[in-house]
């Protein structure tokens, strides 16, 4: 079997004393791919992120701003070279978050726009975080071509009709541990109306742990519970969801081989 976790935050301190112990445990439990997020601190998460996915040949990184550090100063042409590192796979994540709101709305739109253009730039595709911000993030990425290198909804938290726009301009959803909770059956339903080509998995690590794990630490082997819900919905085994969500996370990430 061969699984995906397209979305965790390796880099965060959560990990600070054991993380190679968290990665094993990720490979045993069939965890074959991770992508770590490059963001936080300014650039200094994407520098950490680079610097994991060099020491190992199955994690991938992600270099961005994220819209919560949308109002501090961007060197660009670091962000760039980052950007184009051969480990780096997408742009993100970036956004807009409408819920937090912990920065300007105008720095996050300008932010936003010109990561998407750094993206058509170097040919990667984007990873949207969005908050209460649906609508808004879809104008944009609709306005700014972001279609020319596709991208994924991570934490995906729209309904199926939203979705359904998204596949047109060849964008993917990722759903994360909250598949699994129990009082999330209209999370459920929206998954099941939502093509499985389409969709990725993630753990969004370390945060968001699937049951039966709710309440500790989230940490990359944990997809595999949010696969095994996935399964269910599709009425297909884990092996099969497995296989497509890997191929799909593929497709989107083509640097990712």
């Amino acid at each position: 079997m061969e699984i995906t976790d397209t979305h965790s935050h390796l880099d965060r301190h959560e990990f600070d004393e054991d993380r190679a112990n968290v990665i094993e445990r990720a490979r045993a439990a069939g965890v074959t791919r991770m992508i770590s997020i490059g963001t936080g601190a300014g650039l200094a998460g994407a520098h950490k992120a680079i610097n994991l996915a060099e020491n190992y040949p199955f994690i991938w990184a992600s270099a961005g701003v994220h819209p919560h550090d949308a109002g501090e100063e961007i060197d660009w042409g670091l962000l760039e070279r980052l950007a184009m590192h051969p480990k780096v796979v997408a742009i993100g994540e970036i956004g807009l978050d409408f819920y937090r709101d912990w920065s300007p709305v105008d720095k996050q739109y300008d932010r936003f726009e010109r990561q998407i253009a750094l993206a058509r730039k170097i040919k990667k595709p984007v990873i949207i975080h969005s908050r209460q911000a649906g609508a808004e993030s879809y104008r944009i990425l609709k306005e700014h071509n972001a279609s020319e290198v596709g991208g994924v909804f991570h934490c995906f938290a729209e309904d199926a009709a939203f979705a359904a726009r998204l596949w047109e301009i060849g964008f993917y959803v990722s759903f994360p541990g909250v598949l699994t909770f129990k009082k999330t059956q209209d999370v459920r339903d929206i998954c099941a109306a939502i093509p499985l080509e389409q969709i990725l998995i993630e753990t969004d690590a370390p945060f968001l742990s699937p049951e039966p794990h709710r309440g500790k630490r989230c940490e990359p082997a944990f997809v595999v519970e949010t696969a095994k819900q996935l399964a269910e919905i599709k009425g297909l085994s884990l092996e099969e969801v497995a296989a497509i969500t890997t191929a799909n996370a593929l497709k989107l990430f083509s640097h990712m081989r």
